[in-house]
C-alpha cells in the first residue's frame, strides 16, 4: 500500500532497482545482527560465517537461485504497483498461493486435499473476476492507461509464478538442512546485492550515473524499504515455523485493508466485479488454510 503511494507521487521518482538493493542489504544486516547476538562476539560470528559460507561454497551457491529470483521478482513488483491500483495488485498477488501449491506438490511431494484444490479453483476464479474490467471502470480510460494496466497484470502474474517456485525452493533448503534461517538470509543477501547491482546496471545504469544512487529518496521511501525488508524476514520465519491458518488470516486482512485504504487514499472505486472477486479470494484463502491434509 505504501509502495503504491510512493510510486504515484509527483516529482522526481526514486529508482526502483536501487530500492531492491537497499532491501537486500537491510535484510542481510539484520540477519547478521541476530547471528552476532547468538554468537555473543564478532570473532565468533565471523568464524561462523566463514565456516558456513567460504568453507562450504557448494551449499552456499544453492542460495543463489532464490536470490536471483527474489531480485527479479521485486523489480517486477515495483513495475506492477506503478501500473495497478493497490487493491487490484494485492488481490491478484494471491495467485502466488496457487503457484506455491503446485510447486509444493511437485518439489516437496506435499499432499493437498480435495477441498484445497477446490479452494485453488475459487482463487483463480476470484482473481479473474477482479481483473475483468467493468463497464463503469472502462469509461474514459485511454489507450495508454489500458496498456499500463496490462503491463501491471503481466508483471504481478509473473511475480506470482516466480514467488511460488522461489518460496518452495527456499522452504526445501531451510527444512532440509540444520543451518539457521539467519545464516540463509545472509547468504541470500550476498547474492541478492550482487545480482541487484547487475540488474541496476543494465536497467538503470545511465540514470543512476547521472542522478545518483539515492536520487528521489525521502522518509517515506526509506519506510517502504524497511517494510519490505521486515516483511522478507517475517516470511522466512513463517516458512519455517508458522502455520497456514495464521498466514490465511494475515492475507485476508491485508486484502480487506488494501481495499478500504485504496478507496480513501487513491480514490479507488469499488465495482461489483471487484467486490465479488475479492470476497472469493478471501474465501479461498480461508478454505485452503483450514482444509489441509492431516
Amino acid at each position: 500500500m505504501v509502495m503504491r503511494y510512493v510510486r504515484t507521487q509527483k516529482g522526481d521518482m526514486f529508482i526502483a532497482s536501487t530500492a531492491v538493493i537497499q532491501c537486500e542489504a537491510f535484510k542481510m544486516m539484520a540477519s547478521f545482527a541476530i547471528i552476532l547476538y547468538q554468537e555473543k562476539s564478532v570473532p565468533k560470528s565471523v568464524r561462523h560465517l566463514v565456516k558456513n559460507i567460504i568453507d562450504q561454497p557448494v551449499d552456499c551457491i544453492r542460495m543463489s537461485i532464490p536470490a536471483v529470483i527474489y531480485v527479479f521478482q521485486n523489480n517486477l513488483f515495483y513495475v506492477a504497483v506503478s501500473n495497478l491500483d493497490a487493491a487490484t495488485c494485492q488481490v491478484t498477488y494471491q495467485l502466488k498461493i496457487f503457484t506455491t501449491a503446485i510447486c509444493s506438490v511437485i518439489m516437496l511431494k506435499t499432499k493437498i486435499s480435495r477441498l484445497q484444490w477446490i479452494s485453488l479453483c475459487i482463487l483463480f476464479v476470484g482473481v479473474s473476476v477482479v481483473l475483468l474490467p467493468s463497464t463503469k471502470s472502462t469509461k474514459g480510460v485511454t489507450l495508454d492507461e489500458d496498456k499500463n494496466r496490462i503491463l501491471g497484470i503481466i508483471c504481478v502474474v509473473t511475480s506470482c509464478c516466480l514467488s511460488g517456485f522461489s518460496g518452495v525452493y527456499f522452504e526445501k533448503i531451510l527444512k532440509g538442512t540444520k543451518k539457521s534461517i539467519w545464516l540463509r538470509n545472509v547468504q541470500l543477501g550476498m547474492f541478492g546485492i550482487a545480482v541487484g547491482f547487475i540488474t541496476m546496471g543494465f536497467k538503470d545504469g545511465i540514470k543512476v550515473f547521472e542522478k545518483g544512487f539515492f536520487h528521489g529518496y525521502y522518509s517515506v521511501v526509506w519506510f517502504v524499504i524497511f517494510l519490505q525488508s521486515f516483511g522478507g524476514l517475517c516470511t522466512a520465519v513463517v516458512v519455517k515455523y508458522a502455520n497456514n491458518i495464521l498466514k490465511g488470516f494475515a492475507t485476508s486482512g491485508a486484502i480487506v485493508l488494501s481495499c478500504i485504504i485504496s478507496v480513501y487514499l487513491f480514490d479507488f472505486h469499488l465495482t461489483k466485479e471487484f467486490t465479488i472477486g475479492a470476497l472469493l479470494v478471501v474465501l479461498s484463502v480461508f478454505m485452503y488454510s483450514k482444509c489441509s491434509v492431516k
